[in-house]
C-alpha cells in the first residue's frame, strides 16, 4: 500500500476536498503535474481544468478548477482555486445553458459585449462539461 499525502481543496466559499489520497495531478500554469508522497517542495498557479486524485480505496476523483494556486510538500498537496467542483455537484443543464449563451453572444458579436468574458465563459462551461461526463 502506498504511502498516503494529505490534499486540501479550497476555495473562498468552502473546503471542497480535505483526505488522504494516493495521488494528485494538477492543471499547472506551466503544464500538468503530478505529485505522490515524498514530492519536493513547489508553488504554482494553476489554470482552468481537471485536478484529479486517487482517494484512499484507490478510486480516481475528479474536480473541476477554475484557476488558483497548488503548494506541493513532501506529505501535503494544497489547491486555493477561485472555485472548484466534484464531478459529481456540476450542474450539467446549468453548464449546458452557459455554454449556449457563451456562444450565441460570441456568435452575434453585437457592440459593447465583453468578448473576453465571453470566450472565457465558453471555455469554463465546456471544462465543466468534460469533467461531469468524465465522472459516469
Amino acid at each position: 500500500m502506498a504511502e498516503k499525502l494529505m490534499l486540501e481543496v479550497v476555495t473562498p466559499q468552502k473546503a471542497v476536498v480535505s483526505e488522504a489520497v494516493d495521488t494528485v495531478v494538477a492543471p499547472g500554469s506551466e503544464g500538468e503535474f503530478g505529485a505522490l508522497k515524498g514530492h519536493t517542495t513547489f508553488l504554482t498557479s494553476l489554470k482552468m481544468g481537471t485536478l484529479r486524485y486517487k482517494n484512499a480505496s484507490g478510486k480516481e476523483q475528479l474536480l473541476f478548477i477554475n484557476g488558483g494556486f497548488a503548494e506541493v510538500l513532501p506529505d501535503k498537496v494544497t489547491i486555493l482555486a477561485e472555485s472548484a467542483e466534484r464531478n459529481q455537484d456540476i450542474d450539467v443543464v446549468r453548464a449546458q445553458a452557459a455554454k449556449e449563451r457563451a456562444e450565441q453572444r460570441l456568435a452575434n458579436r453585437a457592440a459593447g459585449i465583453d468578448l473576453l468574458r465571453a470566450e472565457l465563459a465558453l471555455r469554463r462551461a465546456i471544462h465543466r462539461l468534460k469533467v461531469a461526463s468524465a465522472g459516469k
